[in-house]
């Protein structure tokens, strides 16, 4: 097992490292943002990507997300991200998420991961025989796509109230981009709320089982940014909204679980210029990492869901300071979670 540290441009990172495991065909990558409110605590990515550069950025780009995240949602712990690069062919994933275990044992505490895009459970249990710090794991508070999809689900709520002055969902169009394991269960939330669906995603299994049990109605994955809906709801891959999407989108409500859905932050400005009122990622899809602290902290499931609920102030929050500032939701949640983190420095 070789491990580096990565020089990166930016110098607002604690650590960022390198792992290649040549006998177990690993390669992972570790960013650490800031730790002033706790250990930092992110999930790893298990995905493929055209290069190690763009791996890293990737990987950059997440753990300053989840400073923001945590510092938003109330919770003892700092910003980290993990991504373990996917390779083409058969994968003996036992073998690669041990060897993942190992290099976030090397930090001793300081990171601390979870599930994230292309992982499950089971794959957590692997991690978990190498380290302590993994969270996420079967029989505890397991996967945390739910409550990632409640809190979502309790975001659109407060934006639904800002913009139609109800929460009412019953005929609202919804469309979501992604319909893996939040996308899903967050369908399963809105159409309990009356809500209409349409769907998208590159798996035809995935789009297909949300069209059978909620009637979603599914479009190629090239249209859903510019389906007629009312909201549209990013649950993919982050960049979604960026200069080809957003003059296409016909929704007067942005508000999904995926992780930076901005590619620039002048995105974020596209949209307040458009009139579409966003719910930046961070605040609304904090809902699994909440959900973790019943394992991490000892909290009730109750309060957990508790916790999760109050995502709707936290929103409501973020559109009072946006207006009387008269700046865009994106930097007015900036602001906040930097109010959070600057209390601790």
């Amino acid at each position: 097992m070789k491990i580096s540290n990565v020089t990166t441009r930016f110098s607002d990172y604690e650590q960022v490292a390198s792992c290649k495991n040549d006998e177990a065909d690993y390669q992972g990558f570790i960013a650490i943002h800031n730790t002033i409110l706790g250990p930092a605590l992110g999930g790893t990515r298990f995905w493929r990507y055209e290069s190690d550069a763009a791996a890293i950025e990737d990987v950059l780009r997440l753990a300053r997300g989840m400073t923001y995240k945590n510092a938003l949602a109330g919770i003892p712990f700092g910003g980290g991200k993990a991504i373990v690069l996917a390779r083409n062919g058969a994968t003996n994933r036992e073998g690669l998420f041990r060897a993942h275990g190992k290099f976030v044992e090397t930090f001793g505490g300081k990171y601390v991961t979870a599930e994230d895009v292309g992982m499950g459970t089971s794959d957590m249990e692997y991690v978990r025989m190498e380290t302590r710090h993994v969270a996420g794991l079967k029989g505890q508070s397991g996967d945390p796509s739910p409550g990632t999809a409640k809190g979502v689900f309790r975001a659109i709520a407060a934006a639904a109230k800002k913009r139609w002055g109800s929460e009412e969902l019953t005929g609202r169009r919804v469309a979501i981009q992604g319909c893996g394991h939040v996308g899903y269960y967050l369908a399963c939330y809105l159409r309990r709320a009356g809500a209409a669906l349409i769907v998208a995603d590159l798996c035809p299994e995935k789009v297909q089982r949300i069209v059978y049990e909620f009637q979603a109605t599914a479009v190629s994955p090239d249209w859903i940014h510019s389906a007629q809906a009312d909201i549209f709801a990013p649950c993919a891959l982050g960049g979604s909204i960026n200069d080809l999407t957003v003059p296409q989108l016909k929704t007067e409500i942005v508000v999904g679980a995926a992780n930076n859905q901005l590619l620039e932050e002048r995105h974020g400005d596209a949209l307040w210029e458009r009139g579409i009122l966003y719910v930046p990622d961070y605040a609304a899809n904090a809902g699994g990492v909440i959900n973790l602290c019943r394992e991490l902290l000892g909290w009730e499931a109750s309060y957990a869901a508790l916790k999760v609920d109050d995502i709707y102030s936290t929103v409501t929050n973020i559109f009072r300071i946006a207006d009387a500032e008269g700046i865009s939701t994106h930097r007015a949640a900036d602001r906040l979670a930097e109010e959070q983190l600057g209390a601790r420095t």
